[in-house]
């Protein structure tokens, strides 16, 4: 019962608000044509890179040290924080827009304040915290269009973050920083920080590398595709937030695997079979990506069982097993793109983005197989 508490704390937030954050776009898919709705993608793709790059703190990284009590939160929040300020100088400087550098300063407090409450195992703020995150997404971006146009949306997407600045507060207060800690734990937290970097590149890199080869209106249809994606993977990333921060404090959840694996099955025929009729109605404009959310589907479930041995593996701290895999899966999403898209277009990336997943998740059961998931050095 506590078990189910817990992922339900979780759960209801992830649902609830991956719900609200989907309607909004959905919404703003109806509103807008497909080079207004690809245009902004291209621009949060950019926010993507930045934020990937300066993420020196990822979420898993902050989730395993907070769940085994190690106290270098602040360290790595003021690493990570001057770096973003780096980042957003550079990104004001090339683009003249100041909204890019801000969703990016919202992107940071939000990965590593979340980080943190997981690790914490204190699921009922992070509900609060993630659901007002979510809500804010919904107000403010329609709200920002209506009273300043599609340019308003970002604003108010980065705005909707800056409840977060509380947790930064807190760990200041509470944690002193502590460069020996770090540097005891960085080689951990170096590979992490480059398999969030992977894949955050498998992310927003590939929306820069359409945009330039097929335009925006194609990046317009494989974003509304993607969003329809991050629906579908919505009950597994619950279970990976919940399994991180069990799995780091030693309790293994072995039979609660082999039932999300169980339901990623349903939901993808779920996506393949259904889905695909309800956008030909609701998102007329957007027939293109019909055949691309089908395809897309299919890769849900390898997407769940890579995210299950990266659970596993990083509550033992073998981030290097996981790096390898993403970036494995990001080599192959880029090729697949230029190559694919030549002669398929959205087709030919959403064959990729499964090709991805598919080899990504083969590598993991291979190395899990091979060593039985040992800790790496």
């Amino acid at each position: 019962m506590i078990e189910i508490k817990s992922i339900a704390s979780v759960g209801m937030a992830d649902i609830i608000g991956t719900g609200v954050v989907a309607i909004f776009w959905f919404y703003l898919a109806t509103m807008l044509d497909t080079e207004q709705y690809g245009e902004i993608h291209y621009i949060l793709g950019i926010a993507g890179i930045a934020y990937i790059i300066s993420l020196l703190g990822t979420q898993n990284t902050i989730t395993v040290f907070t769940a085994k009590n190690l106290k270098i939160e602040s360290t790595l929040y003021f690493l990570t924080l001057a770096i973003t300020s780096v980042s957003a100088i550079i990104l004001v400087l090339i683009f003249y827009r100041l909204d890019v550098s801000l969703i990016v300063f919202g992107f940071i407090i939000s990965e590593l304040s979340i980080g943190y409450l997981l690790g914490e195992k204190n699921y009922t703020s992070y509900s609060k915290y993630v659901l007002t995150q979510k809500i804010l997404t919904m107000s403010l971006g329609i709200g920002f269009y209506f009273l300043f146009g599609v340019e308003g949306i970002i604003y108010g997407l980065a705005l909707s973050y800056i409840h977060f600045i509380i947790i930064f507060f807190k760990i200041f207060h509470k944690f002193n920083i502590n460069f020996p800690i770090l540097k005891s734990r960085f080689g951990f937290v170096r590979d992490n920080y480059f398999y969030s970097l992977s894949s955050g590149f498998r992310n927003h890199f590939g929306k820069l590398i359409i945009m330039p080869l097929l335009g925006f209106s194609v990046l317009g249809n494989y974003a509304l595709a993607l969003q329809v994606v991050a629906v579908l993977m919505m009950f597994s990333n619950i279970i990976f937030k919940y399994l991180l921060s069990q799995e780091a404090s030693n309790i293994s959840h072995d039979k609660l695997k082999k039932i999300t694996i169980l339901v990623s099955i349903g939901i993808s025929a779920l996506g393949i079979i259904f889905l695909p009729l309800a956008i030909t109605s609701i998102f007329p404009k957007y027939i293109l990506a019909v055949d691309a959310i089908r395809i897309m589907s299919l890769g849900v479930i390898p997407s769940t069982i890579s995210i299950l041995y990266t659970s596993k593996l990083l509550s033992i701290e073998n981030s290097k097993t996981v790096l390898i895999g993403k970036l494995i899966s990001v080599l192959t999403m880029i090729i697949g793109i230029v190559v694919l898209s030549n002669f398929l277009d959205l087709i030919g990336i959403a064959i990729a983005f499964v090709l991805s997943s598919t080899i990504e998740c083969s590598y993991l059961i291979y190395y899990n197989k091979i060593n039985k998931g040992v800790k790496s050095d």
